[in-house]
């Protein structure tokens, strides 16, 4: 690694500094609002028949039709262990997206896909 490179391949080293700081605020932002896939699993787990874990990831309309059928009688929630994951990448993402585009700042879309 050469003197000013920065370890986290995502870093906005290259900016500008107050670009770089609205960089970073973005990116603390989006720490704090990210959903986490094992908490997900975990709820998916314990409350998994009452959509707990589409409560946590803010799809309230699944969540309440989940608790109302019991998951649609457990079916739904056995189904839902592989798509759970899944959900979590994609609603982080779009908060991402969110916050970025919020703050102006453009990323690179091949980044995204990976």
């Amino acid at each position: 690694m050469k003197p000013g490179d920065s370890p986290h391949p995502h870093a906005p080293a290259a900016l500008p500094g107050w670009e770089r700081f609205t960089v970073l605020k973005a990116e603390a932002e989006y720490e704090s609002v990210k959903k986490d896939p094992r908490v997900a699993y975990a709820l998916w787990a314990v409350v998994g028949l009452l959509g707990g874990h589409r409560f946590y990831l803010g799809d309230t309309g699944r969540s309440i039709a989940m608790l109302f059928t019991l998951g649609g009688l457990g079916v739904w929630t056995l189904l839902d262990v592989f798509f759970v994951g899944r959900r979590v990448r994609s609603v982080n993402r779009s908060r991402r997206a969110a916050i970025m585009a919020r703050r102006g700042i453009v990323e690179d879309v091949t980044r995204l896909r990976s």
